[in-house]
């Protein structure tokens, strides 16, 4: 049988629940295990995909085109293995899906309740990989979302209860991470809230079996085990998790208090000894590389760095493999648009990477920073809204067409260089949902024989997530490409442009696509184009 391990937070929210989530599964992985993971979000929005990124942090895109938390891209870093739409649940997608039944005539008449209507259907989506098939996993690691004390989580909370029920009390494990704050003036350490937190937890009638303690210093040995004694937890299921100078340092932490061990003990499951080869080599390169490099990330998001959480890990990943330290600029796109600002902020960085977005608002900027780039030969890559922007910026400043734009930002513009994909044009004019409706997901792209991203890949087929409305405005390809513009890259059909470039001998790396490369990355197995901007830096 498929076994459960529950992850829930108390006394605060971004305690790094998905963090601890991860490394565990990671842990497990490395015991021997199949592992898969899930995040349950207790807000009523489908999904995340038409919030500002202000408040959720990015949008992480799968294979399968589902839009989901920015906890999905860790499970993928840390598990090395793609997730699918199930992987996020949310409570606008469990109500979408009830009140959809309840007006099909599936419930018989019956009074639609929060119990058990919604429960059974959140926990349906619980165990929905628990098939009992040979592929099933050996475990599913489920992340609720939120703190123990919200309103919004107490029917996931309920669910999760009833699966121990359903399943079995030793196949189902509850893991709790708590804060312990420092109080500076006293010099203490407070348990009292996460005493409280385990409190809450039991009132709704989950006893959790381990707990992880988040704090900013160490935990002593002593506290431990009051808190232990305090909230009925084995003091060996007390885990000190203080920060770490790496996230990747968590698997580790976790693994020298036998918490995995621990775990698996519990569910009566075999495993090996913990293969740490593979992590202990990343972890050399992450605490004594070799070299340094600086990138100016220049985007209009940067006063919250989630907003770019999967490009920054990407960065990062792309220094792991040549055995340097990415330290990040974060550089906001206002500050470069005129020359003079540009070469302010840009002067001192050895690469620059420009990410995606939406909206006009830093666009003059973004195009301000890659034409210094282009002129001084500063390594750059572009991502998504990169490309659109690098394209504009040639055409402007090349090719000769000064109003060249995007519909996206101007809808009268006289030179639409970047222009909506016709089937994007109903959802643009209004016609049609917004939520769910963009260029999502896996595809494929052949590359040109020679160029600098086919060398980059070691291949001329490829496939990349996307989440776009608009693309390279084919109008326009020929005048591109005969200013000196290299489309590299594009749809099978080639009716799409995905990536773009200059050759090797007029820029050591100026390259751009229409896809989200970062998505793909891992820390263990960094992004062939990120991997290619480092050394391009390192090369300079």
């Amino acid at each position: 049988m498929t076994r459960q391990i529950f992850v829930t937070g108390g006394v605060a929210s971004s305690l790094g629940k998905g963090l601890t989530a991860s490394s565990l599964g990671r842990l497990l992985r490395s015991r021997g295990l199949s592992v898969t993971m899930q995040k349950l979000d207790p807000y009523l929005n489908v999904d995340p995909g038409t919030m500002n990124p202000f408040q959720h942090g990015e949008v992480f895109v799968t294979d399968d085109g589902a839009e989901t938390d920015l906890d999905i891209g860790h499970y993928e870093r840390f598990l090395d293995e793609n997730l699918d739409a199930s992987a996020n649940v949310t409570t606008g997608q469990v109500y979408s899906t009830v009140i959809a039944k309840e007006r099909r005539g599936e419930y018989l008449g019956d009074t639609v309740q929060v119990i058990p209507h919604i429960t059974d259907e959140i926990k349906a989506r619980m165990r929905r990989r628990a098939t009992g098939e040979p592929d099933s996993p050996d475990i599913i690691i489920t992340e609720i979302g939120g703190t123990v004390g919200d309103i919004e989580s107490q029917p996931f909370l309920e669910a999760a209860r009833q699966v121990r029920r359903d399943v079995g009390r030793r196949n189902v494990f509850f893991l709790h991470v708590s804060l312990i704050p420092y109080i500076g003036p006293s010099g203490e350490m407070k348990t009292k809230p996460t005493q409280h937190s385990v409190a809450a937890l039991r009132g709704l009638g989950i006893i959790p079996d381990a707990l992880v303690l988040r704090s900013a210093k160490e935990v002593s040995e002593s506290l431990k085990a009051k808190v232990g004694s305090a909230c009925d937890v084995d003091t060996e299921a007390v885990i000190a998790c203080p920060d770490a100078p790496s996230i990747y340092d968590i698997p580790k932490t976790l693994y020298r208090q036998g918490l995995d061990a621990y775990i698996l003990d519990y569910l009566g499951l075999d495993y090996q000894p913990a293969d740490f080869t593979e992590w202990d080599k990343l972890l050399r390169t992450v605490h004594q590389p070799s070299h340094e490099v600086t990138v100016g990330l220049v985007g209009k998001y940067i006063d919250l760095p989630d907003a770019y959480l999967s490009v920054s890990e990407a960065l990062r990943a792309g220094g792991f493999a040549n055995d340097a330290k990415v330290s990040i600029k974060w550089i906001a796109s206002d500050l470069c648009q005129d020359p003079e600002g540009a070469a302010r902020q840009l002067a001192d960085v050895d690469a620059i990477c420009v990410p995606g977005g939406f909206g006009i608002r830093g666009l003059e900027g973004k195009l301000g920073a890659l034409r210094y780039a282009r002129e001084h030969r500063i390594p750059t890559l572009g991502l998504c809204l990169g490309l659109q922007c690098m394209v504009m910026e040639y055409a402007r400043s090349v090719v000769g067409l000064p109003e060249a734009s995007s519909t996206e930002f101007d809808p009268e513009t006289s030179t639409p260089i970047i222009a909506t994909m016709e089937e994007q044009k109903q959802f643009v004019d209004g016609a049609g949902d917004l939520g769910g409706t963009m260029r999502l997901g896996l595809y494929d792209a052949k590359l040109a024989e020679g160029s600098v991203v086919a060398g980059a890949y070691g291949a001329t087929e490829v496939k990349e997530r996307h989440r776009h409305r608009y693309e390279v405005n084919n109008a326009y390809r020929e005048q591109l490409e005969e200013a000196g513009l290299v489309i590299s890259g594009t749809s099978p059909d080639g009716s799409l442009v995905e990536f773009v470039e200059l050759p090797a001998e007029v820029h050591p790396y100026y390259v751009s696509t229409q896809a989200h490369p970062e998505l793909l990355s891992r820390p263990t197995r960094s992004h062939p184009l990120f991997r290619g901007l480092i050394a391009a830096a390192l090369a300079r």
